[in-house]
């Protein structure tokens, strides 16, 4: 899968309620793309889901979340199906 958020229009939006959310969680909880993507487009969330993954994959690129399936860290060039985004415990 290619990154290319860097072009989107949300990009520094949706990466802040990542960081903030997985954050105020703390590094044994995570939570759900479609969470962030209901906060920030109630109305249209669903058009936005990609733009989500694409800005927690990069976010996991540089460190600063973990993204997971079934609690397992996941090889985000790689991954499939429902996801979950942790606070990285190195922040």
């Amino acid at each position: 899968m290619e990154v290319n958020c860097k072009n989107m229009q949300h990009y520094e939006e949706i990466a802040t309620t990542i960081l903030s959310t997985a954050t105020h969680r703390g590094a044994e909880k995570s939570t759900c793309p479609s969470e962030i993507a209901r906060m920030l487009f109630p109305d249209n969330w669903r058009n936005h889901m990609q733009d989500v993954r694409e800005v927690a994959t990069d976010l996991h690129k540089k460190g600063s979340v973990v993204i997971t399936q079934k609690g397992v860290p996941v090889d985000v060039e790689h991954m499939k199906g429902p996801v979950r985004i942790k606070i990285s415990k190195i922040n």
